[in-house]
């Protein structure tokens, strides 16, 4: 059943029965991945509102209940009738594939919550059921990319300038992020992924790992190894996220890996947990920050030498030195 949108935010504060909207994370859309309260959220909810394939992904859950399909691209339409309904006493499940706090309706409801003048005090409830990410699980079907420091990046520029999701990449290559990249491609948009290779490439090494994980936990799954350099080969779609590794990532039978850093600090070879050289267990790196400023502040180099060491900025490190040597600190 389709209902004709809102074409303006009511009044808050006008329901006269306590409507509720729960905002509800699929995950990978299969009912294995699905959570207990989302089920739950689901079953307890009058009307589900979602873009069509969402929807499709859980039809047996829907007997009996109220069904708003919305075509891609229609988010705000999906929260103003939500709201709507909520206003009439409703309780309305509007559903995103993995978390809808990530890249999903949780943000476009709360906009038009607040528009509408809404607050977490007033008379319609808001719940937040969050799911797998598609971060989450394409990266447990490629092995374990995300153990060391990662971010997500999408490539669509429906909403966001290029420059923007540029600078983004640029800075998430340079830094050494593990990234996944969302809406990586699309029938209109086939050189976005180009571009960000690109990006990539002036900053990683060509044989930087990647893994092109499509439609994770679903009939069509695919999981793809290839670097930054093969990358251009791949099958890639709407339905891919693409894991590009950092400088540690590497894969083996089958598997991307990531590591944490165990193995530099701790000779786990000897069959017990001993820390190397220097290192002592649970603490610090040497190469921490306490370690680091005593080891810049006693180089002898200036600040603008040591930026070119650490590619930092060079007036950063002036005022950390300034404020280490102020403070009179001594490493432990």
């Amino acid at each position: 059943m389709t209902q004709e949108n809102s074409s303006a935010f009511p009044e808050a504060g006008t329901c006269r029965t306590a409507g509720k909207i729960m905002l509800v994370g699929l995950g990978p859309g299969g009912h294995d991945h699905l959570t207990a309260r989302a089920r739950g959220a689901i079953a307890e909810a009058d009307t589900v509102i979602g873009y069509v394939t969402y929807i499709r992904l859980i039809q047996d859950l829907l007997e009996g209940k109220e069904v708003i399909k919305k075509p891609m691209s229609e988010e705000l339409d999906r929260a103003v009738e939500a709201y709507d309904l909520a206003r009439r006493g409703k309780k309305v499940a509007l559903v995103s594939s993995g978390d809808a706090g990530v890249y999903g309706m949780a943000g476009p409801a709360f906009e038009v919550l607040f528009q509408s003048g809404w607050t977490p005090g007033s008379d319609i409830q808001v719940e937040i059921v969050p799911g797998a990410s598609a971060i989450n699980t394409c990266a447990s079907l490629a092995g374990a990319p995300l153990t060391h420091d990662f971010c997500a990046i999408s490539l669509s520029d429906l909403l966001t300038p290029w420059p923007t999701i540029a600078r983004r990449l640029d800075a998430a290559a340079y830094a050494d992020f593990v990234v996944a990249l969302y809406n990586p491609k699309s029938g209109r948009r086939v050189r976005h992924i180009q571009e960000a290779r690109r990006i990539f490439l002036r900053h990683r090494d060509p044989e930087t790992p990647v893994a092109i994980v499509k439609s994770a936990f679903r009939p069509k799954q695919r999981v793809e190894f290839m670097t930054l350099d093969t990358m251009p080969d791949a099958d890639i779609g709407m339905l891919s996220t693409v894991l590009i590794g950092n400088s540690n990532t590497y894969v083996k039978n089958g598997l991307m890996i990531t590591p944490r850093g165990y193995t530099n600090k701790y000779a786990i070879e000897s069959g017990h947990r001993a820390a190397r050289g220097a290192e002592k267990a649970g603490r610090s790196l040497s190469t921490g920050l306490d370690g680091w400023l005593e080891a810049i502040r006693t180089s002898g180099k200036t600040p603008a030498e040591l930026a070119g060491i650490y590619r930092l900025p060079e007036d950063y490190i002036a005022a950390a030195l300034e404020a280490f040597t102020g403070a009179g600190e001594t490493p432990e």
